[in-house]
C-alpha cells in the first residue's frame, strides 16, 4: 500500500477558508468554483438573475456560496457551506467558514477536519485582530497547511510591498502559533487574479496560483507509521442458522493499520488478544486501514461495547483525568464547576468541569513567543479558548491531540438538552505565558 500524499485524480483535499467581513471570502470561492469549471450551467444562471435584480451588471460569484437567504440579504456567511469539487488532478472538498466575529465557533466546526486552511486578509488592512483569531483557531486544530490569501490587490495598484508586509507578518504569527507550512498568495478574486489563472499584474509574483498550490499540496500521511486506533461502534451478534457464533465488533479505523493476526489490547479493560479476521463490505480482508469502516472478529470472547477501543502499538493510558485546550462554541459561559457530558470517538460519560486554568488572549501581542493567558475566574465565553481540567466519571483513553486528531479530541456537551458546549483537545496547543492567578477547585460531589 502507497502511502496518501498524492496530486492525482483520486486524492482528495479537504480545505476550510477562513476571513473577516468583507474580506471577499465569498467571492473568493465562487471565482475558485467558476473558472475551476465547476459550476452548473443552472446555479450560474440563478446568480446572473440575482445579480442582475440587485442591480449589477456582473454576475456576484459571492451568491454561490452565500446559500441563506439571511446570507444574501446582508451580505455575510453565517453557516459553514460544504462545496464539492474536482479538477483533472484532485478532489476537494471546501468548508467556507463565516467571517464574523460572532460565529468563529462555526470555523472550528469547518475546520476541524480539514488538511488546508485559507485564510484570507484584506490588502488595505492587513492583518487584523480577527485574521489573528482564525490563524489560532487553524494552529488549535492542528491543520497542517495554512494558505494566506492576500486578497484586492487590484485596490492597492498590485504593490508588491504591501504583500510583502503582510505576508511577514502573519508568517511570524502563525509560526509562533507553531504552524510550520504557511504559503501567502497575492490574489484578487473579484478580478481572478492568482486564484485559478496566473496574473498579468503581478509579474513580481513567481509562486503558484491558489488552485495551483491546492492540487499540489501533500495530503494525509502513510498510515502504516501511525498506532492503531480503533473505536468500537457498534457490536455484531446475528445468532443465526448460517452465524450461530459470529462475534463482530463495527467501526471505522480511526489511524493505523490493522491486520489478521495482529496483537490488540482492548482498552479501558487492558484485555490483550488476536485480530482473527476483519470484515469490509460484506468480505474477507487480510487488512484495514485509516479511514476504513470495517468489522473486526478477534480471537477470544472478552467483554468488549460501545465506546471501548481497539488498539495496537502504543496505547494511550486510560485515565479520569483530562487536561485539554477548548474552544467554547455556546452562548452559554462554560465555568468551574458545570456537570457535563463529554462524547470521546463512540463513548459518552459524565465529567465535571474542576478548573479553567486560563484563557489565551488572541487579541494580546505575542510575548517571547508565546500567547498570553487571561484569567479563567469568570470562566469561558462563546468563542473563547481557553485550557481546562476535566475529571470524568469513566476511563477514557485519550491521545493528546497533536499526535491523534481525532482519539485526541472530545466535545462537551449540556446534559440537560444535548447542546453542543465546547470542542476539546487533549494537551496544551499553545505556549503561553503562565499567569498566577490561583483557581478554585470545585467539590467533584456525586456527579463523578
Amino acid at each position: 500500500m502507497s502511502t496518501t500524499q498524492e496530486t492525482t485524480a483520486t486524492s482528495l483535499l479537504r480545505f476550510a477558508t477562513a476571513g473577516s467581513v468583507d474580506d471577499g471570502k465569498s467571492t473568493l470561492v465562487g471565482r475558485l468554483l467558476h473558472d475551476s469549471k465547476s459550476v452548473l450551467a443552472d446555479q450560474l444562471e440563478a446568480v446572473e438573475h440575482a445579480s442582475r435584480s440587485r442591480g449589477q451588471e456582473t454576475p456576484d460569484l459571492a451568491l454561490l456560496t452565500d446559500g441563506l437567504r439571511a446570507e444574501r440579504e446582508q451580505g455575510i456567511t453565517i453557516d459553514v457551506a460544504y462545496r464539492y469539487f474536482a479538477t483533472p488532478r484532485r478532489r476537494f472538498i471546501l468548508a467556507d467558514t463565516p467571517g464574523h466575529v460572532q460565529y468563529t465557533r462555526n470555523m472550528v466546526t469547518g475546520a476541524s477536519t480539514a488538511e488546508l486552511a485559507v485564510v484570507l486578509v484584506d490588502a488595505r488592512n492587513g492583518v487584523v485582530e480577527q485574521t489573528r483569531r482564525h490563524a489560532a483557531v487553524a494552529a488549535l486544530l492542528r491543520v497542517p497547511h495554512v494558505v494566506l490569501a492576500v486578497n484586492k490587490m487590484d485596490l492597492v495598484e498590485y504593490a508588491e510591498p504591501v504583500f510583502a508586509a503582510i505576508a511577514e507578518e502573519f508568517t511570524a504569527y502563525a509560526a509562533s502559533l507553531g504552524v510550520k507550512d504557511v504559503v501567502a498568495v497575492p490574489i484578487s478574486a473579484l478580478a481572478g487574479d492568482n486564484v485559478v489563472e496566473p496574473s498579468a499584474h503581478m509579474d513580481w509574483y513567481g509562486g503558484p496560483t491558489l488552485l495551483e498550490h491546492l492540487e499540489t499540496v501533500p495530503v494525509g500521511s502513510d498510515p502504516s507509521i501511525e498506532p492503531v486506533r480503533f473505536p468500537v461502534q457498534y457490536v455484531i451478534r446475528p445468532q443465526t442458522e448460517d452465524h450461530p457464533d459470529y462475534r463482530g465488533y463495527a467501526g471505522q479505523l480511526a489511524s493505523g493499520v490493522l491486520r489478521v493476526g495482529d496483537p490488540v489490547t482492548v482498552l479501558p479493560s487492558g484485555h490483550t488478544t488476536t485480530v482473527v479476521g476483519i470484515d469490509a463490505l460484506g468480505r474477507e480482508t487480510d487488512a484495514a486501514w485509516a479511514p476504513q469502516s470495517v468489522t473486526v472478529r478477534l480471537a477470544d470472547d472478552l467483554d468488549i461495547s460501545r465506546g471501548d477501543l481497539i488498539a495496537a502499538g502504543p496505547a494511550p493510558v486510560p485515565t479520569k483525568d483530562i487536561e485539554a485546550t477548548v474552544s467554547h462554541l455556546s452562548e452559554r459561559p462554560l465555568r468551574a464547576g458545570d456537570k457535563v457530558l463529554l462524547k470521546h470517538t463512540t463513548r459518552t460519560v459524565r465529567a465535571l468541569v474542576k478548573e479553567i486554568s486560563y484563557r489565551i488572549d488572541i487579541t494580546a501581542p505575542i510575548r517571547d513567543g508565546k500567547l498570553e493567558q487571561g484569567s479563567g475566574a469568570d470562566g469561558l465565553n462563546v468563542n473563547d479558548i481557553g485550557h481546562v481540567v476535566l475529571r470524568t466519571a469513566e476511563p477514557l483513553t485519550l491521545d493528546g491531540y497533536s499526535d491523534n486528531r481525532l482519539t485526541g479530541s472530545f466535545l462537551l456537551i449540556d446534559p440537560a438538552d444535548g447542546t453542543t458546549l465546547t470542542a476539546g483537545m487533549a494537551g496544551e496547543a499553545f505556549d503561553t505565558v503562565r499567569s498566577n492567578d490561583a483557581s478554585d477547585t470545585p467539590d467533584e460531589e456525586d456527579w463523578v
